[in-house]
């Protein structure tokens, strides 16, 4: 991890790449370089992570603007954009809504991948869905991105029905906070991460519940979920009358849960 952190670092600051460091192992930093790279190095032994020090992240081949007001991609959501992907590219035009845009990565690499799909994209917010909307226009992609808490269903009546409902919402118990790393608990948003302990699939909860109204006949709900609890979130959908699977990541967890109203 220390190696991947040092070579994101003097890429991203000094344009100092791995083969680089291997062929001039005693090329002299500038000045400047210098400075930087130790600026850097502070802030890490501060315990921020290395993306909120370089102020970017990479998810789907692409690059993001991140700060502490969203949460740093990671690697495992990118199998739930692929199979999105993978559901969207037969469809003429796609509709879809994704729930808590965060750093806007799921919404652009959709959108990068499917051209024709109209996306809408939640967050309660506002910090958040400036950097998704900035990062939307650097990577030249039409998002439609909508301030708005999603828990509350007063609000649901301007949405229409859509053929993928997508989302990676804060499913983490409070009393998990402690077994957590510092990097993630001091300086990612607690917004997008945790849920009250007595209430752990509310997000869940209330996507199904939106769906019976807003997922079209034959669309797909796919959400991102904590490894011990798939079950438990197939089940909340099932109660809803949805058909669901749970799918596993590339590391053999459970992670996803997708649910369709049909067969």
């Amino acid at each position: 991890e220390a190696e991947q952190i040092r070579q994101m670092a003097f890429e991203s600051l000094a344009s100092i790449t791995r083969s680089d460091i291997l062929m001039h192992p005693d090329k002299t930093l500038s000045s400047h370089q210098e400075q930087q790279l130790m600026d850097a190095l502070s802030k890490l032994c501060e315990c921020l992570p290395i993306q909120y020090v370089l102020g970017e992240s990479w998810f789907y081949k692409l690059r993001f603007d991140v700060n502490e007001a969203v949460l740093i991609p990671r690697p495992e959501t990118e199998e739930l954009v692929t199979a999105a992907i993978q559901r969207l590219t037969p469809l003429s035009n796609p509709t879809v809504l994704e729930i808590g845009a965060g750093s806007g990565c799921i919404p652009i690499s959709i959108k990068k991948n499917v051209p024709v799909a109209s996306i809408t994209s939640i967050d309660i917010s506002q910090e958040a869905l400036q950097v998704a909307t900035k990062n939307a226009l650097a990577h030249s992609t039409e998002i439609e991105f909508v301030q708005n808490d999603f828990l509350e269903d007063s609000r649901w009546n301007t949405f229409g029905q859509y053929d993928l409902i997508i989302s990676n919402p804060p499913y983490i118990p409070k009393a998990e906070m402690h077994t957590m790393d510092k990097h993630v608990t001091e300086h990612e948003p607690h917004l997008a991460l945790f849920v009250a302990n007595q209430e752990p699939f509310i997000f869940y909860e209330k996507i199904a519940q939106f769906g019976n109204d807003h997922l079209h006949p034959t669309g797909m709900i796919m959400v991102e979920v904590h490894e011990k609890y798939a079950g438990e979130v197939a089940a909340t959908f099932a109660q809803k009358g949805y058909i669901t699977s749970i799918q596993k990541d590339f590391f053999g967890k459970e992670r996803m849960v997708f649910a369709t109203l049909s067969l």
